[in-house]
């Protein structure tokens, strides 16, 4: 099974953001239960003393007179307890076992135990329901406060029963404004300490970052070790490790550029000594048949040299080969001018017309190192010349189109398949029988335009033909 892709894995930085906030969101969950548990306790302990305050004053209001009661329960008194019509206190009061006297008598006795009685003069708290005509249950707070009247009658204690109760949404209302005064103060701590808690996980990743910034922007050919200065010590085993595999990456690359070098170089000389030899033999070969023969021996020879020469070629152009000098201006048109001159005689003895067109009116520059941009020109019209045909006209241009430098070759051959177009810039690549070429030519033009950070295209000629386009940067002008 195949792993996660690029950008599919979890990012580092929201994974740390997540562990590090969720169980802030958890406490701060549980800090909002337990503060609401504390605010609907001290609203309860705050009604419960307007209820056991207001149920002493009733009580006050209730004199014993002999085996009587005077009830003292003017006007003003029922006013201040109904003073908010919002939320009244309600009140009643009764004689046990059950006779009522005063207040509402709809109000719910406290829920007792079978044989369980309530103690003289101490408060009783409880919830209860009290039915409303036409709505719903009404949840309220009730207070009881159990009296003795002082005198027996037939030898039976005498007891008032003063009840005093309020609705609970009082209690929740003052609970949830005590809840979102804290709330409120502890939310925006949570959100500030959220916001430092994610500039902290930034700042302490950046590095690496940074570590992750000097491998996505450097080129191919660069195998310098990563810099180790800034990174944190978790990040050192990890970038040491990268910096052992970069250093046998490098390791290998020379080994085999070292061997494709002493390789071509140990193959020139007797090449061309071959070459030379089969060249003396034709010239004193008579035999028809020993003719053919050393002429297919010096057409081998020479494919080979140029094969070692090609291969040569391809060694110092590759990133991890010779190291690129220093880049100087070089001027374009110049050189293709001077190029073009140089391969003339080949064209004309292979019947071809070769031609520059000199498009530019002015110099033509670009950064680089002359012998290798030499040499990729030198490819593509000896590719052009190679398989253009005789009676081909082939033209070499230079030219400045939008914002880059291009150098063209282009012939009315054959020309190229559409499948083609992209395939051979492979190494050793032919897409056709025809000519006798190695196949490198193109992959060594490729490899010296992308280490010039340039592109190259092959584009179809109307109404036959074949135009190879390199594009290069120009050089800034100082």
């Amino acid at each position: 099974m195949a792993g996660p892709g690029p950008g599919r894995g979890p990012s580092l930085s929201r994974t740390l953001l997540l562990w590090v906030l969720l169980p802030q969101l958890v406490l701060w969950m549980a800090g909002g239960v337990a503060a609401y548990r504390f605010a609907a306790g001290y609203a309860n302990e705050a009604i419960d003393s307007s209820l056991l305050q207001a149920s002493r004053s009733l009580a006050r209001q209730l004199k014993p007179i002999g085996t009587g009661l005077l009830i003292d329960f003017p006007k003003a008194a029922q006013d201040i307890l109904e003073a908010d019509p919002a939320d009244p206190l309600l009140y009643r009061v009764s004689q046990p076992p059950g006779l009522f006297i005063l207040g509402n008598p709809g109000l719910p006795p406290p829920p007792l135990l079978p044989g369980q009685a309530l103690p003289l003069g101490q408060p009783y708290f409880y919830d209860a329901q009290l039915p409303l005509a036409g709505r719903e249950e009404q949840r309220v707070r009730v207070v009881a406060l159990h009296l003795s009247l002082g005198e027996a009658v037939d030898g039976r204690p005498q007891t008032l029963l003063v009840q005093v109760a309020r609705s609970h949404a009082n209690r929740e209302q003052l609970a949830q404004r005590i809840l979102v005064d804290m709330l409120l103060p502890l939310s925006s701590l949570i959100l500030l300490m959220t916001l430092i808690v994610w500039l902290g996980i930034r700042a302490g990743l950046a590095p690496l970052t940074r570590l992750r910034q000097q491998v996505e922007g450097r080129a191919p050919a660069d195998l310098a070790p990563l810099q180790l200065d800034s990174a944190p010590r978790e990040l050192w085993s990890l970038a040491g490790a990268i910096n052992t595999l970069l250093a046998e990456v490098q390791r290998s690359v020379e080994a085999q550029k070292r061997f494709i070098g002493d390789a071509a170089h140990q193959l020139r000389t007797p090449l061309a000594g071959l070459k030379s030899q089969t060249e003396l033999a034709l010239q004193s070969a008579s035999d028809p048949d020993l003719r053919a023969r050393l002429q297919r021996v010096h057409e081998g020879a020479t494919r080979s040299a140029h094969l070692v020469s090609q291969l040569l070629t391809l060694a110092r152009a590759e990133p991890g080969g010779a190291s690129l000098p220093q880049r100087r201006p070089v001027e374009l048109l110049a050189m293709a001018r001077q190029l073009t001159a140089e391969l003339v005689p080949r064209a004309l003895r292979a019947g071809i017309d070769l031609g520059l067109d000199e498009t530019a009116l002015a110099p033509v520059r670009v950064q680089g190192e002359e012998l290798l941009l030499r040499e990729a020109l030198s490819n593509l019209i000896d590719n052009a010349l190679r398989y253009a045909g005789p009676g081909a006209a082939v033209t070499v241009g230079v030219q400045v189109a939008d914002g880059w430098a291009c150098l063209s070759v282009e012939d009315n051959g054959p020309g190229l398949a559409e499948a083609d177009r992209e395939r051979v810039f492979g190494r050793f690549v032919r897409a056709t029988e025809a000519g006798n070429g190695c196949g490198l030519g193109l992959a060594i033009v490729k490899e010296i335009v992308e280490r010039h950070d340039g592109q190259v295209s092959l584009e179809p000629v109307e109404p036959q033909g074949l135009r190879v386009r390199i594009r290069l940067p120009l050089a800034h002008e100082h």
